[in-house]
């Protein structure tokens, strides 16, 4: 007996593997299919659920070079900078060597902040604004005292956690200092409605500042936008700067700039340490020099972490491992060298903190003592640095860069800019390069019109776009390595006395750094030349 066969179901073809590519500069997208399998249109506004049986998946242009793939996701407008964007493009264009000189020191920080600047959703922009703020040096610090890549004053730290004693300043800290500069940001930006470019403004000259130009716009029916406010010159010029750095790297060519390349790839990793610990061992552990430690760690003081925490480094990945295991193997007793020191006739616990590199409290902590009495012949357990920061050669790259591309011109704070004449140059065209009259030229510098320059010839240049000092670059032979070149306005009230209190420096330091006696008067709107040691700073009032 025969049955009927039953009927027979149609049959599905197996899902198409299919590849997605999309072209950038033109924004299509095309599919290439393994069959003949109609493929739909991605530009088809259609819901995806009818393009059943495929495997799409999209397929992200990859950016190998940190630069490109920042140029291409700015998203900040410099929509009615009314110029003042192009003049900054202009003189960034003008200065490429100093443009590579940031980008290198940019190379092991930029990541990790790119990382975390997307994580607070921000524009990517802001991701550099330590070029404009620090020129990103960690080690960077300013006439006003503010310190690290993101250039917290010390008042403003402590008010974002920064944590700031003599072993460790949070505000050179990278990993401290970038979370409470974008903290700070987000916080401003909710202040001034959602508008970044016054956040921008206020991170620079403070909400007060910013808010009182705004109001004052309000009375008189004006634009309270950034571009209309009545603010100090610095932040006029601040906003715009980092506008234009973003627009420089978002074109193709970098407007003839060398950007050096900046594996868009994770460089850091960090690693609880556990306790303190000899940055030099630290250094040993992970297979770097201690140079490479104190640059990846500026937020340290001293010669090892802080007794008290933080207890976390920063190492390259591809360190992160055999260090992890090297830290896990070392004994206790070698994270820290220690010595005895005999007391001598004559001794304090304080001239003995200070010879040894350490403070009074250490000293007690480790010898039990609860007051400042020691003893004749008495023993005290003292830690002892197996090498220092300031043996560490932190710039010796630089003044390589520096013989390579000599430094001419010095910007400086209050936009004025000292300018070394070259040969074959005039009055006129050295006011046209910096965009001033000749006639302020020849006045500001007591000149004639008629006046023979020459070569070596400083001329002082009032604008009102200083920009930050590559002050790693102006330290003389043989200076510490955590030494910067500060110059200070003098302002009504202060004395030498006043001064060096303030950056914990002597009096006769500062007199023979400037020409002048111990015993001069000094008059407000003075300049005055500072060699400061950025380590000493953090516990200065």
């Amino acid at each position: 007996m025969h049955h009927d066969a039953a009927p027979t179901a149609t049959r599905q073809p197996p899902p198409v593997a299919t590849t997605i590519s999309v072209a950038p500069a033109a924004g299509s997208i095309t599919l290439a299919s393994e069959s003949g399998t109609p493929i739909p249109d991605l530009n088809d506004q259609s819901p995806l659920i009818q393009w059943q049986g495929l495997n799409i998946t999209p397929v992200e242009t990859t950016y190998t070079n940190l630069w490109d793939y920042l140029g291409k996701h700015f998203t900040l407008s410099g929509a009615g900078g009314d110029g003042r964007v192009q003049a900054e493009l202009t003189w960034y264009a003008q200065h490429g060597a100093y443009l590579e000189r940031v980008a290198n020191r940019a190379r092991p920080y930029l990541y990790y902040i790119v990382q975390k600047v997307e994580a607070h959703k921000m524009p990517l922009d802001i991701a550099l604004l330590p070029v404009v703020e620090s020129a990103y040096d960690p080690f960077a610090y300013s006439y006003g005292r503010a310190a690290g890549l993101w250039q917290f004053i010390p008042g403003t730290g402590r008010n974002w956690d920064l944590k700031q004693d003599w072993w460790y300043d949070g505000r050179r800290d990278v990993v401290a200092s970038t979370r409470a500069a974008l903290d700070y940001l987000q916080y401003l930006h909710g202040q001034f409605h959602d508008d970044w470019l016054l956040a921008l403004a206020a991170y620079n000259s403070g909400g007060g500042t910013v808010q009182r130009a705004i109001d004052y716009n309000a009375r008189r029916g004006l634009p309270t936008d950034f571009w209309h406010l009545d603010l100090p010159a610095e932040t006029r010029a601040y906003v715009p700067r980092l506008l234009a750095i973003c627009q420089l790297v978002a074109t193709a060519g970098h407007f003839g700039v060398d950007l050096p390349a900046i594996p868009n790839q994770a460089y850091l990793a960090q690693v609880d340490v556990g306790g303190q610990i000899d940055l030099a061992t630290a250094a040993r552990l992970a297979d770097i020099t201690t140079q490479q430690m104190y640059l990846l760690n500026p937020g340290f003081n001293r010669w090892a972490t802080d007794p008290t925490g933080p207890d976390t480094l920063l190492v390259p990945l591809d360190k992160q491992t055999e260090f992890e295991k090297a830290l896990a193997a070392l004994p206790p007793h070698d994270r820290v060298q220690w010595a005895t020191h005999r007391v001598q006739s004559g001794d304090t616990l304080g001239e003995i903190a200070r010879r040894q590199h350490t403070t009074v409290a250490v000293i007690r902590t480790l010898n039990g003592l609860h007051g400042n009495l020691i003893h004749v012949n008495q023993a005290l357990l003292i830690p002892v640095a197996r090498k220092t920061l300031a043996d560490a050669t932190l710039v010796a790259e630089a003044r390589v860069a520096q013989h390579h591309y000599p430094r001419r011109d010095s910007y400086q704070p209050g936009g004025r800019i000292v300018h070394h004449v070259r040969s074959g140059e005039s009055l006129s065209t050295i006011a046209r390069h910096y965009r001033v009259n000749v006639t302020q030229l020849a006045q500001w510098n007591g000149l004639s019109l008629h006046s023979v320059l020459h070569v070596g010839q400083r001329l002082t240049i009032h604008r009102q776009t200083a920009r930050v000092l590559d002050t790693a670059y102006e330290l003389p032979a043989g200076a510490p390595n955590t030494q910067r070149v500060v110059y200070y306005s003098v302002r009504n009230g202060d004395s030498l006395y006043s001064i060096s209190t303030r950056f914990n420096v002597t009096v006769a330091d500062i007199a023979g750094w400037n020409g002048i006696s111990s015993a001069a008067y000094l008059h407000a709107g003075e300049r005055l030349k500072l060699y400061v040691d950025v380590t000493d700073q953090s516990t200065s009032s």
